[in-house]
């Protein structure tokens, strides 16, 4: 039984900072993020985007010499506390990378992998775990007939949303997506982004994009992260038509980044 509590926040970071040897990569950032919303985090490149959405499953405590501060709380817990069970935390909360990694194993075993780690070994419960994630990512007409086949012979924009499948498949409370379009044509692109309008309804979606006119489409909130610091936090509406930081606003019109 996971040992996390009820609260209308997926996460609230609360003076958090983050050093890699001695470099201040996060500084003090305060950071709520409210369930069943899209974050998009945008900032030009080396801001502390990919950083920070990396601790919120503790990511980063596999790259040595990091060193952290401050609280990162999730439903109510610190997960900075060193007695947390880190498989209980990436059950709930799941993560895509940039580049759709499939394991070279079938489109079926991709999506098992995880609930088998948990405990689920019954065919029949593996069955509608791989059919239900498979239909949340709008993949399961494309790849229903080839359940068998190598991963790997699926297209990028396919690989991708198998891996956000994949994620999906342990049920977790949020959903972590690390520029998960950059590498795909716009067509996949578009498919992901409906996709991810769709998961809003039943999952915390965090996405660090580098394409501001995607964070203006998909997100509820946006961030806006420069230099390790977060300089706005608002209304996505409002970070784009009516910034309070005049940094923001330099940024959103083009005039650095």
């Amino acid at each position: 039984m996971s040992v996390f509590t009820i609260t209308d926040k997926a996460f609230d970071v609360k003076d958090f900072n983050l050093w890699y040897g001695d470099h201040h990569a996060l500084k003090n950032i305060n950071f709520p993020i409210r369930k069943k919303e899209v974050t998009a985090i945008i900032g030009p490149s080396g801001c502390g985007k990919s950083t920070f959405i990396k601790t919120l499953n503790l990511m980063i405590n596999s790259i040595p010499g990091v060193k952290m501060s401050g609280e990162i709380n999730y439903n109510g817990q610190n997960i900075l506390n060193e007695k947390l069970d880190l498989v209980d935390l990436r059950k709930n909360v799941g993560m895509v990378f940039q580049k759709g990694n499939p394991f070279p194993q079938s489109i079926f075993d991709n999506i098992a992998y995880g609930p088998r780690i948990h405990g689920k070994k019954r065919k029949r419960d593996l069955e509608e775990i791989v059919i239900k994630s498979l239909m949340d990512v709008a993949l399961w007409d494309e790849v229903k007939d080839r359940l068998n086949a190598p991963a790997l012979g699926l297209s990028g924009g396919q690989q991708q949303r198998l891996c956000i499948a994949r994620a999906l498949a342990t049920k977790p409370n949020v959903l972590l997506m690390d520029e998960p379009t950059s590498a795909l044509d716009p067509i996949s692109t578009l498919k992901i982004e409906e996709m991810i309008l769709e998961l809003k309804e039943k999952y915390t979606i965090v996405i660090v994009t580098h394409n501001m006119q995607q964070a203006a489409r998909v997100s509820d909130k946006t961030a806006f992260f420069l230099m390790g610091e977060l300089i706005e936090l608002d209304e996505t509406s409002k970070i784009f038509s009516q910034p309070s930081d005049e940094r923001t606003e330099g940024y959103i019109t083009g005039r650095f980044g």
